[in-house]
This record gives structure tokens, sequence and C-alpha cells, in this order.
């Protein structure tokens, strides 16, 4: 049975763990926990929990637990599949985690940091710089995503082609768990063959077996040089071919190789009318090197980009003189997605296909929307170096946004049947949440599915953590 309201008595428990600041229970002090920061989901909650240390997270997840209480911990919540957001109003608590924002260590001789979950990623990036060291995740959101929902959610970013998810990152975690019990798995060792590695078990779990309360991370020294060009191609097959030569001629050297439609740049200037994008050409790739100080990257670019012109890979190359170019030319890449939220409405997916099959997942998906969905506009841009492609779809301005969500999940439906088709994933780096959860399940194979439902009941046996994100109700999985 749902609860629909705390009483005295449950707010009088929770109030005596946390302290009143840690409690938001009035729609006004609740309301920025329950939407999205896209503005596609809003949700509900008996309350919003704010605990500031991790025995007050241990406290409040025991009480829920002995409640019978449904708790979904929230990090910077700009997650774009309502993980983090109970979308049905199933009566559950929310418990933010922005309180737990210390840097706990840094150890640039071992080249580790721990930090508490609700650390932000630019707060963690920027003491790294400071130390002399790198820590490479880099998102989108990382002036307000936070660490420990970048490990729940194995965030990827534009970092992934050199330095892998988060979970290549992650070396330990602190997770309490569903009956308030705390695991400690720091080591701050590379090497250890000791056994299960139980962070991977959490690390992408969006906190449905835990709640994690602290991050260590792997860090890397700070590159001495970056080198980064703006890139003007005739079509994605020769983006993809440009690519390939990439690895072989600059190796890993390269930290980043986005490549955008030129359907994209419009809406840029709805951010900034006056953005404009270096080339002129149908596809457009930015592609950025690092190293330590032996290496002449400079030269080691612009041969790379002299031999690709000379082959006719590229049409069209500016190469960053200072590093307000440079971050004139990652301005493109971060517009382009928040004009997307402000033109409103529109469809998103984050699909991942073999990087060969990167063509023919545009091509097809192209082709679809055109066959069977007129007037709406196709947008192809992505992290194509580790084969995950964002195709989005606009639709018609002058369309209703009633009628637009409705017509929208055809064209989803359409897209991740390409996807699969190809042998690719309906999920590249967003995960699954509530929003892809009845997709994800339907997608595994029966073996697949009792292994995770195993470890569900292994972690969670009461269905207490984030339930309705990732997996399906308990009663239909049992």
């Amino acid at each position: 049975m749902t609860v629909q309201r705390l009483s005295p008595e449950i707010l009088g428990a929770i109030e005596s763990a946390i302290g009143q600041n840690g409690i938001a229970a009035d729609p006004a002090g609740m309301a920025k926990y329950l939407g999205d920061w896209a503005g596609d989901y809003r949700g509900q909650a008996l309350a919003v929990l704010r605990p500031a240390s991790v025995a007050e997270v241990q406290a409040v997840t025991r009480l829920c637990s002995e409640l019978g209480l449904g708790v979904v911990p929230q990090g910077g919540n700009t997650g774009l599949v309502s993980g983090a957001i109970d979308t049905k109003g199933g009566g559950l608590i929310v418990v933010s985690l922005e309180r737990l924002n210390a840097i706990r260590q840094i150890d640039p001789d071992n080249f580790t940091l721990r930090a508490d979950a609700g650390c932000v990623l630019q707060t963690i990036k920027d003491a790294c710089e400071a130390r002399d060291c790198l820590f490479p995740l880099a998102l989108g959101a990382q002036g307000s995503c936070q660490i420990g929902g970048n490990a729940a959610t194995n965030a990827g970013g534009v970092n992934v082609l050199r330095y892998g998810m988060a979970r290549d990152l992650i070396l330990g975690l602190e997770v309490v768990l569903a009956d308030g019990e705390l695991w400690n798995g720091f080591s701050g060792l590379r090497k250890n063959n000791s056994g299960y590695d139980l962070k991977q078990l959490f690390i992408g779990s969006e906190g449905t077996l835990g709640i994690i309360t602290g991050v260590e991370v792997k860090l890397f020294p700070k590159p001495a040089k970056t080198e980064t060009a703006y890139l003007g191609l005739a079509s994605f097959e020769a983006a993809i071919a440009l690519f390939n030569r990439a690895r072989r001629d600059c190796s890993d050297l390269i930290s980043a190789f986005e490549i955008i439609g030129s359907e994209c740049i419009d809406l840029v200037r709805l951010i900034d009318p006056a953005m404009r994008a270096p080339v002129s050409a149908p596809v457009q790739v930015l592609i950025a090197l690092s190293s330590g100080p032996g290496i002449d990257l400079d030269a080691l670019l612009a041969a790379f980009l002299g031999d690709a012109m000379k082959k006719g890979l590229v049409s069209d190359a500016v190469l960053a003189t200072s590093s307000a170019q440079e971050k004139s030319f990652w301005a493109i890449r971060e517009g382009l997605v928040e004009g997307q939220a402000k033109r409103g409405y529109h469809v998103r997916t984050d699909l991942s296909v073999r990087i060969p099959d990167i063509p023919a997942l545009i091509e097809q998906a192209r082709r679809f929307v055109a066959n069977y969905h007129p007037g709406w506009i196709p947008l192809a841009y992505g992290h194509a170096g580790d084969g995950n492609i964002h195709f989005n779809v606009l639709p018609p301005a002058e369309l209703a946004e009633h009628e637009a969500r409705a017509r929208g999940a055809d064209v989803v439906a359409g897209l991740y049947e390409i996807a699969v088709g190809l042998g690719g994933s309906i999920s590249a780096e967003h995960g699954i949440g509530r929003s892809r959860r009845k997709e994800f399940w339907a997608g595994l194979s029966p073996t697949h599915r009792r292994m995770v439902t195993a470890l569900k009941n292994a972690f969670d046996p009461n269905g207490l953590m984030n339930p309705g994100c990732l997996l399906p109700a308990r009663e239909t999985i049992a």
C-alpha cells in the first residue's frame, strides 16, 4: 500500500536523525528536487531528506527500511532518464547527497582522490588541476553533477575515447546498503585481484542496490600541451575513416573526437545568435589531442590533418591558436545541447553501435524519420570515437506539445529498433532510469534477467532502493 503522507511521528523520527535543516516536506521546499534539468519529467515525494554526513545517510536509510519506505537517491539531478525522479508518485523519499560535498583526500603521488558523493564534478576537476593532476571525466553538466551520481550512472562524456567511462576511473566506493549498514570499499590500489570486484556492482546501478556516499578515483598527470582543431568533412563515412587514421597516426594522444551534423548548428544560435561554426561542411569534427611536454603535438596534428586533406578526407580545418579559440570550438558542441532544451520538447536518444556502423545508424535513422515522420527534424552528433551517437529529433514547431510527446514515443521506438538491429545499445551513457526501463527489460535474455534479479534480491530484499528505476516492479520479476 502506497503511503500518501508522513505522520508527525515519522517526521519527528527523521528530524531526530538528521535535524530540521535536513528535511523538506512542503511543495516549495521540494520543488527543485522533483524536476529534471531538461524539463521532461516532474515527480512527487513524501519528503526530501538532505543528510549532512555518512552517519546521517545510514540513519535515514535504516529508518526507511524499518518503515518500509522506498528511497530515491539523488545527486546533482542532471540525469536525462528519470533515474532520480519518481514520476509515478509511489510514496517515496528522496535522499539528496548535496550536503555531503567535501573532498576528503588528494594524493598526487599515488594519483588518487577521495571525495564525498555530493562533491560537484567541476570542484573535483579544479582541485586536481591545482595539484598538477587531471581527473578526465568531462560532461556538459560538470558544473552541477555530482561524483556519486557519476558513479551510480557510470557517466561517460567527451573523454571516454582515451580514459574510459566512470567505471574505468573509479578505484573504490563507500556505500550505505539497504539496511543502513556501511560498506567501505576504499583501498587506493590499482591492482587488487582479491575476489569479486564489488564496486562494479554499484557503478551503473542507478541507486537500486545502495546509496553511494564516497568515491575514490584515479588521477592522471595534467597534460602539458593540448591541441584542438575544428574540421569540415563531406560525410559521416569520411568522419569515421578520418577517425580510423587518427587512431593510428596519433595513437592514444587523442582525448576527444566529436562529430556534429551541420543541421545542429542552428540550435547553437538559440543560445548565442552570434555564434558561428569555424567551417562550413555537412559534417563537422572536433578533435583534441593532449600530451606531456616531450611531444611536438602541434606538428603532429598539423601533419596528420595535412595528409588527411591531401587524401580528400577533410575539406577544411581550423586549428585553435589560443585557449579562447579552443573554448569557442567546445562552446558549439555544448551549445547545441542547450539549444535543444531551449527549443522545447524533443526526442532524445543515446545510442551506441560499433564504430564502423555509425554511418549506417545515422543514414537509417534519417531515412526512418523522413519516411514515417515527415516535418520532424533529425539531429546527429556525438562521441563518435567511442561509438556513441545522440540521434535526436525535433518536432515541427507548430505541433502542440502533447501531440508531439505522443508521437515522439513512436519515433523513439523506431530509433531503438534501428540501433538494436545493428547490434547496438539503446543507452550508451545516460543510463536506463525509469524512461527506458520497459525497453531495457524486454531486451534481456531470460538468463540475464535471472542474474539481475538475483543481485537485486540479494542487496535489496525488500525492494526499497529506488523502486521503479532500472528494474520492473518487484511483483513482475519475482
